[in-house]
């Protein structure tokens, strides 16, 4: 059976970049978090920021303080893509963080060192902003213009619920139950079942820190 590619975004997907950069924000204003709105557009419009401030402050958040490192991850996602790549469901992480020109080398560390600190299962990674060339059989992501272009390209996309990408229809999902049990039903549909546990695998998102332990 030939495997079963899911793609996956890192940021607003996997790791909650939103809680990341409102506190970087509210640093370098000098204000408190509360004071930032939650309910934001793509661009951050609503906490006063331009194209050039929002650039300003991401590059400094990811430079000197490590924002790439340090995020928290979105509840659930670990244990989740554990669950899905022991039924065989390939993870191809998909991130487009390479998008500035610069620090490349930081931001591709810190990357895996976020997805190894979190435990999140992966066979490959791709740094890149033409996601349909990936070519999975289904995509997550958070990014309305992502969502809408890998459509438009023929692809199946679960739209990971944020405020910003609300007023896109189609497949969705609020939380990583929901996105496993929606890629748990394409994957049976497309290849004709789901096992939810492959023989032989040490079940639990630690596995590998209990491995490095030995």
């Amino acid at each position: 059976m030939s495997e079963f590619v899911l793609g996956v975004d890192l940021d607003g997907v996997c790791a909650d970049y939103f809680s990341g950069f409102r506190s970087a924000v509210a640093r370098e204003r000098g204000v408190g978090e509360e004071t930032l709105t939650e309910d934001v557009s793509w661009d951050f419009l609503e906490w006063g920021l331009d194209t050039e401030g929002f650039l300003d402050i991401h590059r400094r958040a990811v430079q000197d303080h490590r924002l790439f490192a340090e995020l928290p991850a979105i509840d659930g996602v670990s244990d989740s893509l554990w669950r899905l790549s022991d039924a065989g469901v390939w993870i191809r992480i998909v991130t487009h963080r390479l998008a500035i020109n610069w620090d490349h080398r930081t931001i591709v560390s810190d990357t895996v060192e976020w997805l190894d600190s979190n435990s999140i299962p992966y066979r490959d990674i791709c740094f890149l902003g033409r996601k349909p060339e990936v070519q999975a059989d289904t995509y997550v992501e958070d990014a309305p213009h992502n969502i809408e272009a890998l459509r438009e390209a023929g692809n199946v996309v679960i739209a990971f619920d944020q405020p910003y990408n609300r007023n896109i229809s189609g497949l969705r999902a609020h939380n990583w139950s929901e996105v496993e049990e929606i890629v748990s039903d394409l994957m049976a549909s497309a290849k004709g079942g789901f096992e939810a546990q492959l023989p032989g695998f040490d079940a639990g998102a630690d596995r590998l820190r209990r491995h490095k332990s030995r």
